[in-house]
């Protein structure tokens, strides 16, 4: 598979979106994109089974450093997708990213630079920056 650069990314979605160019149909369709990739998510617990969530509160003991706070912390996540709800996940996140990146092009944002700022903050800031 070829590296696709973000830019790419960013001048395909461009040419590609049509109907909702409005800032505003952009922004609804951020949240229904999102939405729809908790429901695959949640589908894949309640109707496939192949992952199951089990939460409860976090056992965190209180002489930890901050350092040791990672290995403490559980993702409450039991099993493995499926082919069909990794596939499904996958294609939810990828319509999410599309909205994301159309309202990068829409303020005239580059989401490379976005995502090479947070990289940045988090490498350097690191587990100190708990946001």
């Amino acid at each position: 598979m070829k590296d696709l650069d973000l830019e790419e990314f960013q001048n395909t979605v461009t040419n590609c979106l049509v109907r909702h160019k409005s800032i505003i149909d952009v922004l609804a369709k951020i949240d229904e994109t999102s939405a729809r990739v908790n429901r695959a998510i949640s589908k894949s617990v309640t109707s496939c089974g192949c992952i199951q969530i089990n939460a409860k509160k976090q056992q965190i003991p209180a002489d930890i450093s901050l350092c040791e706070l990672a290995s403490y912390m559980e993702t409450h996540l039991d099993g493995k997708l499926c082919e069909n709800c990794r596939e499904v996940i996958e294609q939810e996140i990828g319509n999410h990213l599309f909205y994301i990146a159309a309202l990068c092009n829409l303020l005239d944002l580059s989401l490379k630079d976005i995502l090479y700022e947070e990289n940045e903050k988090l490498s350097t800031l690191g587990i100190y920056n708990l946001s």
